[in-house]
């Protein structure tokens, strides 16, 4: 199994990303573990002092479960989770099951913040792109879905996507195998990445 981690901040294009690889790379029929799918129930979520839930904290998810999913997973096991779903309210969240495949995919904020995560890597990719792309995608995203107001998107992002992301994701760019530019460079990146994961996959290859 060939484990590729996928970071970037909010709106940065990591699904994106992880999609098209998943496409690309079909005949794997690629396993995708998705850090969403661990964010703790929002009792348990902390508040900033304006008694506003801060999603984007490494505490907002919940570590130990996701750790031991991810190790069960590598180690060639079936696992269960709900799968994410904002605003979900009352309705019954999705059990899904994820099987095993020679390549794992991991998607999410934390993946070099968790240790524990980041040292179960083979490939790391870090998603850059323009703040202002970013600001523009969760807008359109979380006014078109999430039911947020332009206000309190304005508020989360400055009080609470960028400062986690200066403190919690940016110092981490360094450590990335690639740094996939999301913007007028993606398609020349994106052949380079397939460039570089071609001499880590090949033997992975199902015939």
């Amino acid at each position: 199994m060939t484990v590729i981690g996928i970071c970037g901040g909010s709106g940065s294009g990591k699904t994106t990303l992880l999609n098209r690889l998943a496409d690309h790379y079909n005949e794997y029929s690629p396993s995708v573990f998705s850090m969403d799918n661990y964010y703790k129930s929002i009792e348990l979520q902390q508040k900033d002092e304006k008694g506003v839930v801060n999603f984007d904290l490494p505490t907002a998810l919940d570590q130990e479960k996701m750790k031991k999913d991810l190790s069960r997973l590598v180690r060639g096991e079936n696992i269960e989770v709900f799968e994410y779903q904002f605003n979900a309210g009352n309705k019954k969240h999705v059990l899904i099951t994820i099987e095993p495949s020679d390549l794992l995919i991991v998607e999410g904020l934390f993946v070099f913040e968790y240790e524990a995560v980041h040292k179960l890597l083979d490939f790391s990719i870090f998603v850059d792109v323009d703040p202002a792309i970013q600001l523009d995608r969760r807008i359109y995203r979380d006014l078109e879905s999430r039911g947020y107001s332009r206000s309190e998107i304005l508020y989360q992002w400055e009080n609470h996507v960028t400062p986690c992301y200066e403190e919690y994701l940016a110092p981490h760019e360094t450590k990335a195998d690639f740094i996939y530019h999301n913007d007028s460079r993606s398609e020349r990146d994106f052949t380079r990445l397939l460039a570089v994961l071609e001499e880590i996959l090949p033997k992975q290859k199902v015939h």
